[in-house]
C-alpha cells in the first residue's frame, strides 16, 4: 500500500502484532524491538498530518507493546559491605592513602546517602554538614534535597577530609569540590565509576553482563535495604529526590520479589 492516507489504526496494529509474532522469513521481535518500530511509525503519521499529506493520525490510537518492567539491581547488604571494604580502610597510610581514603568516602556517600553519581562528584564542602550528619545534594532539574549522612559515611568522609583530600587539592589551583582527582580537580563521572568498578573486581562482584555492579547499583542498594528494614515508600521518595512517588515504587516489587525467592527455598510446601 502506497496512499498514507488509506492506512488505518487497525492496520497499524496488526502489523506491529506481526512484528512481535514473526513469520517463517522473519523472527519475531522482542518487545523493545516492536515498540522501536512502532513509534517510527507513529513518528512518520504525526508528520504526515504536520505536514498536510493525511488530514487524520491513523497511529494515534494504536499502543505499543508493553515493555518488561526491569528491577533494579541490589546488592546484599553483605556484598555492600565487602564492597566497601575493598575500596579502602579507613584507617589508609602511606604512599596512595589520599586516593584510597578518598575512594572509600566516596563509595560510602553514596551507598550512605542513596546519591546519583553526578551528586557527589558534584557535591561541594559547604553542601556538608558532618556534625549534623546531614548534606545537601544536588539533583535533576535544579532540585536540591537535604539527606543524612549515616555513621560509617560520616567516619570516612571525616578521615578523607582530614587526611586525604588535602594531599589531593595540594596538586590542584583550589576547587569547592569533595572529591577531588589526583592532580587536584574535582573527580569525574568516569573516575568515579572506575573506582566503583575497581572496587567491585577486587570484592569478587560481577563488573559485566546484566548484574554488573554501577554507580547507580549503590543508589538501588540504598533504596532496597530501606523498605527491607521498613522505611515508607514515600519517605524513601524525598531521599531518593524522586518527583513522583510512582517512580520508588518499582522499589517494592524489588522486596516482593526477594520475599519470594525466600518464600522459595524456606517453605517445605512451596514447591511443586
Amino acid at each position: 500500500m502506497t496512499d498514507l492516507a488509506a492506512v488505518s489504526a487497525a492496520q497499524i496494529a496488526a502489523h506491529v502484532a506481526a512484528l512481535r509474532d514473526g513469520d517463517p522469513a522473519h523472527p519475531p521481535l522482542s518487545a523493545a524491538s516492536a515498540a522501536r518500530a512502532a513509534s517510527a511509525v507513529r513518528g512518520l503519521h504525526r508528520f504526515a498530518v504536520r505536514e498536510g499529506l493525511v488530514p487524520h493520525d491513523a497511529s494515534r490510537d494504536v499502543r505499543p507493546p508493553t515493555l518488561p518492567r526491569r528491577l533494579p539491581k541490589a546488592l546484599d547488604v553483605t556484598d555492600v559491605e565487602r564492597l566497601l571494604e575493598t575500596a579502602g580502610p579507613e584507617e589508609a597510610a602511606g604512599e596512595g592513602a589520599p586516593r584510597r581514603l578518598r575512594d572509600r568516602a566516596l563509595l560510602e556517600f553514596l551507598y550512605g546517602t542513596g546519591a546519583r553519581i553526578s551528586e557527589a562528584v558534584g557535591a561541594a564542602i559547604d553542601d556538608l554538614d558532618l556534625a549534623d550528619g546531614t548534606a545537601v545534594l544536588h539533583g535533576k532539574g535544579g532540585r536540591t534535597r537535604l539527606v543524612p549522612i549515616g555513621g560509617y559515611a560520616r567516619a570516612a568522609l571525616e578521615a578523607y577530609l582530614v587526611r586525604g583530600r588535602p594531599a589531593l587539592a595540594a596538586a590542584g589551583r583550589g576547587t569547592p569540590a569533595v572529591f577531588l582527582n589526583s592532580r587536584g580537580g574535582p573527580l569525574s563521572r568516569q573516575s568515579a565509576w572506575t573506582i566503583l568498578r575497581r572496587a567491585a573486581q577486587a570484592a569478587g562482584l560481577p563488573v559485566e553482563g546484566p548484574r554488573a555492579v554501577s554507580p547507580h547499583t549503590l543508589r538501588h542498594s540504598y533504596a532496597t535495604h530501606l523498605l527491607d528494614g521498613g522505611a515508607d515508600v514515600r519517605v524513601v521518595q524525598e531521599l531518593l529526590g524522586h518527583a513522583s512517588v510512582t517512580t520508588t515504587q518499582v522499589y517494592t516489587l524489588v522486596t516482593v520479589e526477594r520475599l519470594r525467592e525466600v518464600y522459595a527455598t524456606s517453605h517445605p510446601r512451596a514447591r511443586g
